[in-house]
């Protein structure tokens, strides 16, 4: 009943907005249509109130910062100090986060040496497909070109030099002299270099030397985890500062590059699934119908909620009912919720180019394939972070220096991009327990749970 009367709440305080907008548009009275539209934000205010989750503060926000912006443009384009806090805060989290998770994440995975051929395969078909992805996320906002057009600086935005063209330049800037430095400077590609020798020499020591070095690891990416929830607190104050600020100097023309990001996320998603997803069904023989209706329930969790971990415990327990045995499932799906993101992969691409786009910055196809190369490292074990795509946007950002302004208004839209590219999230790591499984051999070999009991 509760969930019916908030609806019910969310789409009158809609209806009351489309009726402001309507009024003033055709001219029959301003001040009612204003009248409307604070009436309708009021509404939201109140319908997120009652939901005590933050994630609908997000488009609560985007709403309020959009009118703010048109009805006040001269008092938005003072906001635009807030995104540049929030993103200070969201700089100070990505160097840690992703050294100590990346060292974790390898040397605290000693056992994929054991699981043997299970395990290359996974990690072998993981790459494939994340690739794939990347490559049409490019593919997609190359010819779209959403991004052209929208120009937002912030107060404290700041143009650095650009990165190295050369491939000797580059390679040799790859590679960390001094981690502080690299860390000081938001080279992150450094930072993951230098946590990937790490982790691997980590693994090589002695267990007695190891695990006191693994437990600070943990702890220091646990701390990050709870600093990133803390943060995330001001996200929504921040996404409706970043819109009145940029719909106050650009007007209501920025909706139309955030519809064009919007349609070519999708489409580019829908080409994943159609173009890869399939075809991986298809060659190693998994049932389709059978996949499709044994995924639909996580895949709906994961619409509706917005995070991958919310369909885990489900995504595991239908696979099983589908065929595919429990050692797979236990180890493909977990290690897959780290290294098999589709979806995030995938808009992860999109938005890097949108935000370059948006600062006027031309990248060649070269700067494109290693940018493309470093959000293959960066993404990998961030996917319990709060907004982890933002995280990893905004390390790609700092890497080649791409304005920071937009991503700001990305994560004002973030909501509505962010149902899709779970269900492909999921879906993604669902089919590849089945293509292990049928790689293995070994798909169908146990009775399903739910024809045992």
């Amino acid at each position: 009943m509760k969930n019916r009367d908030n609806g019910v709440l969310a789409v009158g305080a809609l209806a009351l907005l489309g009726a402001g907008v309507a009024l003033q548009y055709w001219g029959l009275s301003v001040t009612a249509g204003l009248a409307l539209r604070c009436v309708a934000c009021a509404g939201l205010m109140v319908y997120a109130l009652r939901t005590r989750s933050l994630t609908p503060w997000f488009f609560v926000m985007m709403v309020i910062g959009t009118e703010l912006g048109f009805d006040a443009p001269g008092f938005a384009a003072k906001l635009g100090v807030f995104p540049d806090i929030f993103l200070r805060l969201i700089k100070t989290i990505v160097a840690p986060l992703v050294l100590s998770m990346l060292v974790v994440g390898i040397a605290g995975h000693g056992d994929l040496k054991g699981v043997g051929r299970m395990g290359w395969k996974s990690l072998v078909y993981f790459e494939v497909v994340t690739t794939a992805a990347l490559v049409i996320g490019l593919v997609a906002i190359d010819i779209s070109k959403a991004g052209v057009g929208l120009s937002v600086n912030f107060s404290q935005a700041v143009q650095n030099a650009p990165p190295p063209t050369h491939w000797d330049d580059f390679l040799l800037h790859v590679f960390p002299e001094n981690l502080a430095k690299s860390i000081s400077e938001g080279q992150i590609l450094q930072v993951v270099v230098f946590a990937v020798l790490f982790g691997c020499a980590l693994a090589m020591v002695g267990e007695a030397k190891r695990a006191p070095v693994l437990r600070l690891a943990e702890g220091i990416s646990e701390t990050m985890l709870k600093f990133t929830n803390i943060v995330m607190y001001f996200a929504p104050l921040a996404v409706g500062a970043a819109m009145a600020y940029t719909v106050g100097h650009l007007g209501l023309g920025v909706m139309l590059n955030l519809g064009k990001l919007l349609v070519t996320l999708y489409v580019a998603l829908i080409v994943f699934a159609v173009c890869v997803m399939l075809p991986a069904a298809l060659i190693f023989r998994v049932p389709v119908r059978g996949f499709l209706k044994a995924a639909a329930e996580p895949a709906t969790i994961a619409f509706a909620t917005g995070t991958s971990e919310a369909a885990l415990p489900i995504a595991m327990e239908c696979m099983e009912e589908f065929g595919v045995p429990r050692r797979v499932v236990s180890f493909v799906i977990p290690v897959g919720y780290s290294f098999n993101l589709d979806g995030s992969t995938l808009y992860l691409a999109v938005a890097s180019m949108f935000v370059a786009q948006a600062g006027g910055i031309h990248l060649s196809v070269w700067q494109q394939l290693v940018m493309m190369g470093t959000l293959i490292l960066t993404s990998k074990g961030v996917a319990g972070v709060p907004k982890s795509v933002m995280v990893v946007l905004l390390a790609t950002a700092t890497t080649f220096h791409l304005p920071e302004g937009p991503i700001m208004v990305l994560l004002a839209s973030d909501a509505l991009l962010d149902m899709a590219r779970t269900v492909i999230n999921v879906t993604g790591n669902c089919l590849a327990s089945a293509v292990v499984a049928k790689w293995e051999g070994v798909f169908g070999e146990e009775q399903p749970m739910a024809s045992s009991q």
